[in-house]
């Protein structure tokens, strides 16, 4: 998968922008707040995903603009295709998509047609913020493999929240206690098959991330990364074909029953779990230096796109923003080998920072507008 055209014109500082871009290496360059970063974001913004950085929707609009438009034509393994997304000011709600010129009631067709893997200095949190990001980042990447995990995740998180209303309810004498087997019933079957989606990815992810890490290394450290079922335990044994799997996890459900309804939330399930990352048999977010909790996110990252890429023949388009120039030249070579074969777009303030590029072009932005 590789893009072929570019335009961004009202996206926050955005003005005009056209490029087509190399089928390989593709450089952004300027100085700071030009608009390096916007351009990746309006890329990613057609996956179908919400902005990296946060952004609010009503913020995609430059302060000084009435609307915003971003198209992008790409090629995949069968076709060409286009995506438009066009929003005005005095209409925030009303977002107008088209994939191929049909329109769209929403983002959900974009992210089963536009793929990308983005890695920013801030996905650092990966490795050390909340279990919330590395959960939401591995559920993200089995999506990507197939769509219809989405809906298992946004199921779950709606049968969680309607169970936490009803516990409230129910301490507060509004509902019987007897209502609750109903809904356990329905977050046991679908909580069991998201760990099972879970489980299967990590599987593959533990390995290409162990793999990857030491070729960056040089072998001199080891990276492990497990998954920590909170119902199930470490790296569980479970498929979907396992029957036990939903009765475990209905059990688990019921033995809180009292502590939940004096709470009023769920305690153990799906939404509790978390992924640890180790070096050398360290915990690298209570133990790791900077340097490698950075090493580690990009390796997670540069993980997905292989993983995404072996199962699918195709190759997602890879945005890498601000990172390349933090790597000596043998790291930097040793990533384009990772990549190889893959559509890039890199953002630097120093394009002579950036080692290896065999071939691709050179993008330069000032103010928000491309100089050619």
């Amino acid at each position: 998968m590789y893009i072929t055209a570019i335009m961004s014109d009202g996206f926050k500082n955005l003005e005009d922008v056209f490029i087509e871009p190399h089928p390989e290496y593709n450089v952004i360059t300027g100085m700071n707040a030009q608009g390096k970063t916007n351009l990746l974001e309006s890329i990613w913004l057609m996956t179908g995903c919400r902005s990296f950085r946060g952004s609010r929707e009503k913020d995609y609009i430059g302060i000084d603009k009435q609307r915003m438009e971003i198209a992008v034509k790409f090629n995949d393994e069968r076709r060409t295709q286009s995506v438009s997304y066009s929003m005005a000011r005095d209409n925030v709600k009303s977002k107008n998509i088209k994939l191929n010129g049909v329109p769209l009631k929403g983002t959900n067709e974009l992210f089963n047609s536009f793929k990308a893997v983005i890695f920013t200095p801030d996905d650092i949190e990966i490795i050390k913020g909340s279990p919330e990001k590395r959960r939401s980042f591995i559920d993200l990447c089995f999506c990507q493999l197939n769509t219809s995990g989405l809906d298992i995740v946004r199921r779950y998180e709606l049968l969680i929240n309607h169970r936490n209303s009803l516990l409230k309810s129910i301490a507060s004498g509004q509902q019987p206690k007897e209502l609750l087997n109903v809904w356990d019933r329905q977050v046991a079957a679908i909580g069991s098959a998201l760990s099972v989606k879970r489980n299967n990815y990590m599987k593959k992810f533990a390995s290409t991330c162990e793999r990857l890490y030491s070729m960056i290394t040089r072998d001199k450290e080891k990276l492990s990364v497990e998954y920590n079922s909170n119902v199930y335990g470490v790296n569980p044994e479970i498929d979907e074909n396992d029957d036990n799997a939903f009765l475990k996890y209905y059990r688990k459900l019921e033995k809180n029953i009292e502590d939940e309804i004096r709470l009023g939330y769920t305690l153990c399930g799906a939404h509790r779990d978390d992924i640890s990352v180790k070096i050398n048999g360290m915990n690298i977010r209570d133990f790791g230096s900077q340097g490698q909790k950075k090493t580690a996110a990009l390796v997670m990252k540069l993980s997905q796109a292989e993983i995404y890429y072996k199962n699918k023949k195709e190759a997602p388009v890879i945005l890498l923003d601000d990172v390349m120039g933090e790597l000596d030249e043998n790291r930097q070579r040793l990533v384009f080998e990772i990549i190889k074969n893959m559509q890039v777009f890199i953002t630097t303030c120093n394009e002579n920072s950036i080692a290896g590029l065999a071939e691709g072009k050179v993008f330069k932005i000032e103010n928000g507008k491309t100089l050619v």
